[in-house]
């Protein structure tokens, strides 16, 4: 018998089968996803329970309020609260006083949430091109200083801009043909309240400084750079580059600011000793003074509510721009 006979052909193996598919998930899915979306609704179960619960009833009675007749004998139980529909509004609306109110509240939000805002990105700017030991120490004296009570802040102001021991007008009266020494600059409405817009500014650049700090971060240094080889400058930079990533962030401070400065009422209340004068009321003083200074808490009411209704306008605002840059991007 030959080699070539004795040879034994190679077996072949068997093809490889395809494994078996997974079995058929048989649960139904509506329950999953259903279950799925309840998950954030559950986790924001308590907070939105303490806010019901903080401001629910609290803004449930000045609604109701606005609509009665709420004087002290209503309030002591003497007599019965009276439905009156709109007369509060009537009253109020039809008031000079409460436009002028108005008119000088906007004025004032409007002054302080420019000088904020300006203020807090040049800051914020700045702190860009600090070395990083002094960055830290000026947010350490931000924090500092946005974390002071109202009332010490308040207190320190009416200390520094003192008619007779002001430290301010000390210091105006240095400059060549300026005499400032027994100043009072409380007895003007606008001057006092540009003294406490400045107290309100004071307080409210920090959180935009270190806001729009953590929102510099972000900007692309590569698109800087391109922008500077284009032949951009400075502003140029700042216009076409850094302002469109950081306007997000700019909205939202501007909003908050808004509502912030326009429902002021401790710096003015204070700064006034308790009893602000005609000129220097802004809304919620204004309201203050209606229901608790005149006893007409249904009135002081209506004016709140307004006020409610005017910040809930700046809100609708704000949520239109967000959406508006949402669909942008």
């Amino acid at each position: 018998m030959s080699a070539a006979d004795t040879h034994i052909p190679a077996k072949v193996p068997p093809p490889r089968q395809a494994p078996p598919p997974p079995p058929e998930d048989r649960r139904p899915r509506g329950r999953h996803t259903s279950g799925g979306a309840a998950v954030p609704w559950l986790l924001l179960a308590p907070c939105l329970l303490i806010l019901a619960l903080v401001m629910g009833y609290p803004l449930a009675r000045l609604v109701t309020l606005s609509f009665q007749k709420f004087g002290q004998s209503q309030l002591w139980g003497f007599q019965p609260a009276e439905s009156v529909g709109f007369d509060n509004f009537a009253k109020v609306l039809g008031d000079g006083e409460f436009w002028t109110v108005v008119l000088r509240t906007v004025v004032f939000a409007t002054g302080a949430v420019v000088f904020t805002m300006v203020i807090g990105m040049a800051l914020a700017l700045l702190l860009q091109r600090v070395s990083g030991w002094l960055k830290v120490l000026i947010n350490i004296v931000l924090v500092a200083s946005w974390g002071m009570p109202v009332i010490v802040a308040t207190t320190v102001f009416k200390w520094l801009f003192d008619s007779d021991y002001g430290v301010f007008n000390a210091l105006l009266s240095k400059l060549p043909g300026v005499d400032m020494i027994g100043h009072n600059w409380f007895a003007s409405g606008p001057e006092g309240l540009a003294v406490i817009m400045l107290l309100v500014v004071w307080g409210a650049v920090p959180f935009v400084v270190i806001t729009l700090s953590a929102g510099l971060t972000q900007v692309p240094k590569e698109l800087e750079e391109a922008a500077r080889l284009d032949g951009a400058g400075s502003w140029g930079v700042f216009r076409y580059v850094t302002l469109p990533v950081l306007k997000p962030i700019i909205v939202m401070l501007t909003t908050l600011s808004v509502i912030w400065d326009m429902g002021v009422f401790p710096q003015v209340f204070v700064m006034r000793g308790g009893h602000p004068e005609p000129e220097f009321q802004v809304l919620n003083t204004y309201s203050y003074d209606r229901a608790f200074v005149v006893n007409d808490y249904a009135q002081g009411s209506a004016i709140a509510l307004i006020t409610v209704l005017l910040l809930l306008g700046v809100v609708a605002v704000y949520m239109r721009q967000m959406l508006k840059i949402g669909e942008v991007e």
